[in-house]
């Protein structure tokens, strides 16, 4: 006597809720955790100054300092990022100007200073002064060279010897007439050295500069950082310039400094704040150069947040993504802590994420089927194809990924001024650092991947269709054969799609995105490949082995 053992149903309406919950949970951190590989959240600024000194505080400490040159750069900075302080900062900064009016042409003071005074208006104005103004006077330039010649310093007095090397290309030689401004500016490099306002990479650099200038007779390399000086000498007043060569680590920075003084002079104020507010003149030079205009309004923005969020900012030397959007603003302490590890994190969540909420339609949906067809529709389909939407949205997620790092408008280019005047170079007119991806881009991409995903569904639902008729074998192998043209119907849409993407990037409807139109394709290909591959194939084996066993369709 044969006894029917009946096996319990699954639980499977607590399965597929429970997993669609705890799936939309997983997408929800992946989503809002402000993680990237080649580009910084806004959040991570906002947490990394949280509770950091702002630009205003900033401009407080250094006139503390007695550094009125630097504070009122930094306060200028505080107040175009519209820092909260700044006002009160401007009153204490207006103040200090009336009680120490001859302070601040200097931007600050210094007792061996005095050989340069000689000649100064008393009742000139009390206003930041070029510091290369002071040597425009022949006596002014004769009391500094006396003042110097006295150092025992010895790389003072070779860059004093500087002055008689008569082979140059840009300058006209210190010795002849037109040379005042070389020799202005070989004075103030030793005078620069002689007081230490020079970092000690810079210092050794300069140094082998000038003993090979003077052994071959040639300024070479060593009149490109005079030239560089020359263009901060002209716009920066003494402790500014002194404050600003402290933090540089060698002539390349300094070149670096000149050149975005030149070609972006409304963001000096900003820049020059960063730099002292890092102590590391190069790490945002760099990062201007290397960003342009986005850089310095990323710049700009980090400032405004306070210290801790600029350093973070040219520690990372990534741009600052500008997606609209809502931001995990507890995760940001953690991914600042702990970046590697939130990555994975993020990734790993949508993996997940996406794996749960596909096996909780296919436990609500095609249950019923899949113990039917056993293994027609096996769990493999659904990781593999959270695996594929993971890396789309891997893709989608950083902006920068895909981007090539383009010439920006700061990028160094040669300049050749006339008898030692730097010449002013307008921005080049070159395209700027590629932006995140547009919305309507991201947007066509969205749909495109929707599309293939509602044919991926239609066709597991024909297949469940023929198979739950009570048919003959044969007659389900060629009603199989008769669906082929909608099994390959992910590929019609994938063309269709990419027809259309392209159609309307050429009528300006949506941004010239390649990307955006093939997607489209790829999509297609992923999904004919899941269909046919992981589902149609396996069926028909099925069928086929059946045929030959003889077995019937419907028990």
């Amino acid at each position: 006597m044969r006894i029917a053992m009946h096996q319990p149903a699954p639980a499977v309406p607590s399965l597929w809720i429970g997993g669609l919950l705890l799936g939309a949970v997983l997408l929800a951190v992946a989503w809002l955790l402000p993680a990237n590989v080649k580009s910084l959240n806004p959040a991570l600024l906002r947490e990394a100054g949280r509770d950091s000194a702002g630009a205003a505080a900033f401009a407080r400490e250094l006139l503390a300092l007695d550094k009125p040159g630097p504070a009122a750069l930094a306060l200028e900075a505080a107040r175009s990022v519209q820092d909260p302080q700044a006002g009160a900062v401007g009153v204490i900064f207006d103040d200090y100007q009336r009680k120490h009016r001859d302070m601040i042409p200097w931007g600050g003071w210094d007792v061996a200073l005095e050989p340069l005074l000689a000649g100064r208006n008393a009742a000139s104005p009390a206003e930041s002064t070029p510091v290369l103004r002071f040597l425009v006077t022949t006596q002014a330039r004769e009391n500094l060279r006396n003042y110097l010649r006295t150092s025992r310093l010895p790389a003072v007095q070779t860059l004093l010897k500087t002055g008689e090397v008569t082979q140059t290309q840009r300058f006209i030689p210190a010795g002849r007439p037109g040379g005042q401004p070389l020799d202005a500016v070989i004075l103030l490099t030793a005078y620069l050295w002689q007081r230490e306002n020079l970092s000690g990479p810079l210092q050794r650099d300069v140094r082998a500069l000038a003993e090979t200038a003077v052994a071959t007779n040639q300024l070479g390399a060593l009149e490109e950082f005079y030239l560089d000086l020359l263009t901060l000498g002209k716009r920066l007043n003494w402790v500014q310039l002194a404050e600003l060569l402290r933090t540089a680590s060698g002539p390349g920075t300094v070149a670096q400094f000149a050149h975005l003084t030149r070609v972006a002079p409304e963001h000096l104020p900003v820049i020059y704040t960063a730099a002292l507010m890092t102590k590391s003149a190069d790490a945002v030079a760099r990062y201007l150069i290397t960003f342009g205009k986005p850089g310095a309004e990323n710049l700009r923005l980090a400032l405004s947040h306070g210290e801790g969020a600029v350093k973070q900012l040219v520690s990372r030397q990534a741009p600052v993504t500008t997606t609209a959007g809502p931001e995990f603003e507890f995760g940001a302490g953690f991914v600042l802590r702990h970046p590697e590890p939130a990555l994975l994190l993020k990734y790993a969540a949508f993996l997940g994420g996406v794996f749960l909420l596909l096996r909780s339609i296919d436990l609500r949906l095609f249950f019923p089927a899949e113990r039917m067809l056993r293994g027609a529709f096996p769990k493999m389909g659904s990781g593999l194809l959270a695996a594929i939407l993971t890396f789309i949205f891997f893709v989608f997620s950083e902006p920068f990924l895909l981007k090539a790092a383009a010439a920006t408008e700061y990028q160094i280019r040669l300049i050749v001024p006339i008898l030692g005047q730097a010449a002013a170079a307008g921005p080049a007119k070159i395209s700027t650092h590629p932006s995140p991806m547009d919305i309507s881009t991201t947007l066509s991409i969205t749909v495109f991947a929707a599309l293939q995903v509602a044919v991926y569904v239609i066709c597991l639902l024909k297949i469940s269709e023929i198979d739950r008729q009570s048919l003959p074998v044969l007659t389900k192998l060629k009603l199989m054969e008769n669906e082929e043209n909608l099994f390959d119907g992910g590929l019609y849409v994938g063309i269709a799609g990419t027809a259309t993407a392209l159609v309307l990037q050429v009528l300006g409807l949506i941004e010239a995105n390649l990307l955006a139109a093939y997607s489209s394709n790829l999509f297609g290909i992923i999904c004919v490949a899941l269909v046919k591959i992981r589902h149609v194939r396996p069926y028909k084996r099925k069928l086929i082995m059946e045929s030959q066993a003889g077995i019937p369709a419907a028990a």
